[in-house]
């Protein structure tokens, strides 16, 4: 059962989640994809590749990444899927500048374009992209329904969405172990590191009150998306989400 509670970062009376999300990245965005590598050893890097290979037998030409931060998943996406064209969008411009001067060191400026948006009132026309992609970033949305609709809304017939986000362990001890780490060990590192540990206790509380699993493929069903099934990683750490607007 989810947590009912509307998390925040800050939990700041007057300010939307949508702007306590903003100011959060802005203000970890130096040190965030060092953290990703740190704390989750690495195992990060794995979850995306894996999530994007479902991708392959698709072979997208245009691909959306929404909540690109550092535009990780957009420059794994350019190099794995070779598509003509990505579009990674955020509204935290501090992760969209550094996401830039990696896309610049790695040479593909004539693939991928970076633009600050918002995932629940995208800019682009009905049907422009054959996928969509989301890596750790629906957890965010101020209003879920409203973002999901909006990337089916762009995609063209046919098309996949592909939404990677943490999730629950189920395995004892696992479990155990994995919610202590979460709750106490992250917040302390990411306070050392980035100063700023609200965003770290903020992880734990969002993937606690996230619907994921079987809730959340029923609220993509109700979305509107088809054929939506889940893949769960490392014991339950993380789930990647498979989706289709109909043909």
């Amino acid at each position: 059962m989810k947590d009912k509670r509307v998390v925040t970062p800050y939990q700041s009376a007057g300010e939307s989640k949508k702007v306590q999300v903003e100011r959060m990245f802005d203000k970890i965005a130096p040190r965030y994809d060092l953290l990703n590598r740190v704390l989750s050893l690495g195992i990060d890097v794995w979850w995306r590749r894996r999530a994007l290979g479902q991708l392959r037998t698709k072979a997208p030409a245009e691909i959306l990444d929404v909540a690109t931060g550092t535009a990780d998943v957009a420059i794994m996406a350019a190099k794995m899927l070779k598509p003509r064209r990505v579009v990674g969008v955020d509204i935290a411009n501090q992760m969209l500048d550094i996401g830039r001067v990696k896309i610049e060191k790695e040479g593909l400026g004539s693939v991928i374009e970076l633009e600050t948006g918002d995932s629940e009132n995208l800019r682009f026309p009905d049907q422009s992209f054959d996928a969509v992609t989301v890596a750790f970033g629906v957890r965010n949305f101020e209003n879920l329904e409203i973002g999901l609709a909006e990337m089916l809304r762009v995609l063209r017939p046919g098309g996949q969405a592909v939404i990677l986000e943490f999730s629950r362990p189920r395995l004892f001890p696992f479990k155990q172990l994995y919610n202590a780490y979460f709750k106490y060990v992250l917040p302390l590192i990411g306070r050392l590191t980035s100063r700023d540990i609200r965003a770290y206790t903020y992880l734990f509380e969002s993937v606690q009150a996230f619907p994921e699993g079987d809730d959340f493929l029923k609220i993509l069903s109700k979305t509107g998306y088809q054929n939506s099934r889940c893949e769960r990683l490392t014991l339950g750490i993380c789930s990647i989400y498979f989706a289709e607007k109909a043909a």
